[in-house]
């Protein structure tokens, strides 16, 4: 699907390089609204909600932190890490800063690894970020880990 400006800027600023070191495209070459789509029908097709799955992200990342950098179990099955960071990154899109973090969910063999900038990327622009990228929210392993 072709891209308008607005994506196509977007596009460009994930690319690795630009907003961070690694970006958000990972090896994905396909347009921006593609990856999007793609998404978007395998949420559907695994019955998770956008919104849902963000809150609950917010709710793990908020129960890490009291971890103060250090793992530490939560609702006895995860192993959840938040590390914070001075500064903020702003979202590719253009609407809003982003406190800099990293929180790493683990369940079982499962581990998902995100920011509060990659939630509101999946919250508000259905945007799981590209296959390869290191802070990819892959839809499979969101409900592996999550439910």
């Amino acid at each position: 699907m072709k891209m308008n400006f607005d994506e196509r800027t977007a596009y460009e600023k994930m690319k690795a390089g630009v907003l961070t070191s690694s970006g958000f495209l990972g090896q994905d070459t396909r347009p921006l609204t593609d990856i999007i789509e793609a998404d978007e029908e395998l949420f559907k097709a695994l019955g998770l909600d956008f919104d849902q799955v963000a809150d609950r992200l917010e709710a793990l990342a908020r129960k890490g932190a009291e971890g103060l950098g250090e793992p530490i179990t939560v609702e006895d099955r995860y192993l959840v890490k938040s590390d914070e960071a001075r500064g903020k990154l702003p979202c590719p899109f253009g609407d809003g800063l982003y406190h800099k973090n990293s929180v790493s969910v683990q369940r079982d063999q499962d581990e998902i690894i995100y920011s509060d900038l990659s939630v509101h990327l999946l919250r508000v622009h259905h945007f799981c970020q590209g296959q390869g990228s290191p802070f990819r929210l892959d839809p499979v392993v969101l409900k592996r880990i999550l439910y």
